[in-house]
Parts: structure tokens; C-alpha cells; sequence
């Protein structure tokens, strides 16, 4: 009797983030893992039941160190203004390999309207509760743009932002928006 194989979760969900990287959404089955892997298809579903499980997989990993440090910064105050602040903190401070993961994965299945939905929500929920006629509201609504702005530059390869350059982006959007309301607020 064979000894019985384990199967690794970690590697089976880098092999499904290179596929969707390399291939695209699209090309994502339980058949093109397992072909990748060299696997049975019964040992991709034994860890992922289907596509849909190893999508919310893959968008879980991405998400995890990034809302650990957004929820760090967020606690402190539970105010849109401050989740503003957290998220840029949080995005700023990501690691590389993760967001460039992210990307990927995000531009492969915005082609998905079911997960352009949640994308969306996503969003929404970020900017949820500012008070846009409000100069603090619009200066953090600035600042949650400008950040995305520059992730998307970057990760997406529409802009090479080296990591000084990255880091200066980030001073500049801190201390032109985000640290005027702190400094107003003190003054106070």
C-alpha cells in the first residue's frame, strides 16, 4: 500500500495565483491546478471545492497582512477620516510581492462582474460615513483617491514608481492631506 500524499494548501494556492497571473481568470479550473501541480483533480478539491473557493482563497491571502494594518490604525479611532488614514497606512506599508500578487489577481477577474461587485463594495465601504462637505471629508477622500491612484500605477505597470519614489508619494500625501487636520485639530 502507497504511502498516502499530503497536500500542501500554501503551494496549491501559489499555484493558482501563478495560473491566474500568468493565464488569467479565465483559465483558473480545478483541472488546470491539478495539471500544474501534478496532482489528482480529487486533491485540488480536497482543499478547494471549486473555483469560487479558490478565488475567495486567494483574495483572503492577499487581504490578511493588509487588514491586520488597517485594522491596527483603524481601532484607535472609529471615524471615516481615520479609516481613510489606516487604509493609506495599511497600503503604503504592504510588501511588494503581496500587491503585486494583488494586482495581478484583481485585473484578471474585474473581468468577473460577480467580483467587480464585491470590488466595489469593497470601495465603498472604505469611503463609507465621510462627510465630503466637510474640508477634513474631502481631504481624506483625496487622500483614499491619491492612494489608489498611485497602487494602481504602480502594480499595474502603468507608472514605474521605485520604492523612494513610492515612500515620497506617501510623505507627500500625509503631510498635504492627512497631517493638516491633525495640526488643525490641535490648534483647536
Amino acid at each position: 500500500m502507497g504511502r498516502q500524499r499530503t497536500i500542501d494548501r500554501d503551494k496549491l494556492l501559489e499555484a493558482i495565483f501563478d495560473i491566474v497571473m500568468e493565464q488569467g481568470a479565465a483559465a483558473l479550473t480545478i483541472d488546470t491546478v491539478a495539471k500544474k501541480m501534478g496532482i489528482s483533480k480529487g486533491g485540488v478539491q480536497y482543499c478547494f471545492s471549486s473555483k469560487e473557493a479558490m478565488i475567495d482563497a486567494m483574495f483572503e491571502h492577499w487581504e490578511g497582512g493588509y487588514e491586520a494594518r488597517f485594522n491596527e490604525i483603524a481601532a484607535k479611532e472609529n471615524s471615516p477620516e481615520n479609516r481613510v488614514t489606516a487604509h493609506i497606512h495599511a497600503t503604503h506599508n504592504h510588501d511588494q510581492v503581496s500587491f503585486a500578487k494583488g494586482a495581478s489577481l484583481m485585473a484578471a477577474l474585474l473581468q468577473t462582474p460577480e467580483y467587480l461587485q464585491s470590488t466595489k463594495e469593497w470601495y465603498q465601504q472604505r469611503l463609507a460615513g465621510l462627510d465630503t462637505t466637510t474640508e477634513a471629508g474631502k481631504r481624506a477622500r483625496l487622500a483614499f483617491l491619491a492612494t489608489e491612484g498611485t497602487f494602481l500605477l504602480r502594480y499595474f505597470g502603468l507608472m514605474d514608481i521605485d520604492d523612494a519614489t513610492w515612500q515620497s508619494i506617501f510623505e507627500d500625501i500625509n503631510s498635504t492631506l492627512i497631517q493638516p487636520e491633525k495640526k488643525s485639530e490641535k490648534k483647536s
